[in-house]
């Protein structure tokens, strides 16, 4: 998910139409900024991740969902 807004240690994030409050206390030792990509799970950021990496997973994400149609 992209970050697109930061307080503290609680940013929002959007990905494929969808905004979400991700917490970003498990990666305070990194320098996170506004247009940073990160790998969410249950409402935490667990890794910062680069553009392409973001967006390759996504078009993964997008096959294999057509593959259950």
């Amino acid at each position: 998910m992209k970050i697109i807004e930061i307080k503290g240690p609680q940013s929002r994030c959007y990905a494929k139409g969808v905004e979400r409050q991700v917490s970003l206390f498990m990666m305070q030792d990194k320098q996170l900024k506004i247009g940073d990509y990160v790998m969410v799970h249950v409402g935490y950021a667990i890794q910062k991740v680069n553009e392409h990496e973001a967006l390759s997973s996504w078009e993964l994400y997008d096959q294999l969902a057509d593959l259950d149609h």
